[in-house]
């Protein structure tokens, strides 16, 4: 006979052989089992991440930025805080700056005003009103850099506030166990 009943968050379970009806918690189960496909996903993702790099993280958030690990890492943090609009503004704004032709920065300085500092726009950044209508002016003659007071404010809002705080998260730490582990084995590997 299979008894199975399910209350705030525990489900009893009747064994034929045990007589007795044992109670299982499945949400720290669950919780673990997606802790661990996120680990595994992680480590996929990071591939050729090192110790070293990891050093220059905590030492200069311009490499964290500069480094394709770093700014993966570095979103996926502020995705957890909700608020990685500051990181894709950032992004668009130095791809904007990169652009050659004439015809698409006016276009591109749209989709990222549209995007990113239009009041009520879908990733609406934190700017103040006089360098938010400072850009929306400039918008009708728009250059490559149109956004330059915008971006280094952003910047230098996830240099003073972000930033820290990733050095001190559990996805820095994981990402510094994950390396540590990796440069363990490889060690490992070149001694035998």
């Amino acid at each position: 006979m299979d008894l199975r009943q399910f209350r705030d968050y525990k489900t009893s379970v009747f064994y034929p052989g045990c007589k007795q009806i044992i109670h299982k918690s499945w949400k720290p189960r669950i919780q673990l089992r997606l802790k661990s496909q996120a680990k595994t996903a992680t480590q996929k993702k990071f591939k050729g991440l090192t110790a070293a790099d990891l050093d220059l993280w905590t030492k200069s958030f311009d490499y964290l930025l500069s480094d394709p690990n770093g700014q993966m890492a570095f979103t996926s943090f502020l995705k957890s805080e909700f608020c990685e609009e500051n990181i894709e503004f950032w992004l668009a704004c130095e791809e904007l700056k990169c652009t050659k032709t004439k015809e698409t920065p006016s276009f591109t300085a749209t989709d990222i005003y549209e995007k990113f500092i239009r009041i009520d726009s879908p990733k609406q950044i934190n700017l103040d009103f006089h360098t938010r209508d400072c850009i929306t002016k400039n918008l009708q003659d728009a250059t490559m850099s149109c956004f330059v007071v915008a971006q280094g404010k952003i910047y230098n809002l996830m240099k003073n506030n972000a930033y820290p705080r990733f050095i001190q998260s559990d996805v820095y730490k994981e990402l510094q166990a994950m390396a540590s582990t990796r440069a363990k084995k490889n060690h490992r590997r070149v001694l035998h």
